[in-house]
């Protein structure tokens, strides 16, 4: 058996399957992300009532970041420098009690979402794709040929420094750079502008929310774009359930690269280059036991590259 864990800025799914169907999924839970001592006491129970029924063969995690996903590091699946109160420097494999008993794999959660995508959702059949979420936080997690496309380090996309809306003052809520994507453009961000959370928006404070975030992560896809060329990008996240936002996203992408690359189909809103989750928040889960189950097959998580 082999078990996924991707941990978030609000929650933490669990879910197990058998090593050889890691996508069919034999149980899953949900578990608020609190304290790290309360949350990952809960996984931990999660995964010593499996392992007691049998062998826990490997377990794959998509952790929040910022997270050391050097497998040769001494500190491999720490959670660093978040700003999520409590979680700084916390030793996730210890807490978990993995130690040397099981086998883990670690990526961040949305390269833990992007191979999910990958290998059974929105992202089948094209060799290079980026997962780029709006929620809690901002991020990007970028996979090929199903596997990550980083192993030393990790993306922080969401730190992407942005031209202003013309007229925007919100100064931000990051607690870094104040008016970075996630700064002005995460779900804190909407809430601290709008009073609301984004699906909770009226149709007056919509109208003027579309235009600007759309604006704002454009520019973050657009960097994306230029910097790794995806074959896909698949945005998702809780700010993405703002009604008319991922079609004045594409359409924003379109008109701020323009003639910059010619004839590529971010150029055409309605080609699928920028598009939903499959898997809804269940793709970084899976992404997990995907990973999990290769780590059977291989014995040793991917080497630093």
């Amino acid at each position: 058996m082999i078990a996924g864990i991707e941990t978030g800025g609000t929650k933490v799914i669990c879910a197990v399957a058998e090593t050889s169907a890691p996508g069919n999924i034999i149980e899953r839970i949900r578990i608020p992300t609190t304290s790290p001592a309360e949350t990952l006491g809960t996984v931990r129970s999660f995964l010593d009532r499996h392992a007691a029924r049998g062998t826990l063969d490997a377990v794959g995690l998509a952790a929040f970041g910022p997270v050391i996903v050097d497998s040769s590091s001494p500190s491999y699946g720490w959670i660093t420098s978040t700003p999520k109160p409590g979680w700084r420097n916390t030793d996730v494999p210890r807490a978990l009690g993995l130690g040397d008993t099981v086998p883990l794999q670690v990526v961040t959660d949305v390269t833990g979402a992007a191979i999910g995508e990958q290998r059974a959702g929105a992202g089948a059949g094209f060799r290079n794709v980026a997962y780029v979420t709006v929620g809690t936080g901002i991020g990007a997690g970028f996979a090929s040929d199903g596997l990550p496309f980083l192993t030393r380090s990790h993306p922080e996309m969401g730190h992407q420094l942005l031209r202003r809306f013309p007229g925007d003052d919100f100064p931000g809520i990051c607690p870094f750079h104040g008016d970075c994507a996630e700064g002005l453009a995460s779900g804190p961000a909407v809430l601290g502008r709008w009073g609301r959370p984004g699906e909770l928006l009226d149709a007056s404070a919509r109208a003027e929310a579309v235009p600007v975030l759309a604006y704002y992560l454009a520019q973050l896809l657009a960097a994306v774009t230029y910097a790794v060329a995806p074959d896909r990008i698949i945005l998702g996240g809780g700010v993405l359930r703002i009604a008319g936002l991922l079609d004045a996203v594409r359409s924003q992408l379109s008109h701020l690269v323009g003639g910059a690359l010619d004839a590529h189909p971010l150029t055409r809103p309605d080609s699928g280059y920028v598009c939903s989750p499959a898997l809804g928040d269940q793709a970084g889960v899976q992404g997990a036991l995907f990973l999990a189950r290769d780590l059977v097959e291989t014995r040793s998580p991917l080497t630093a590259a």
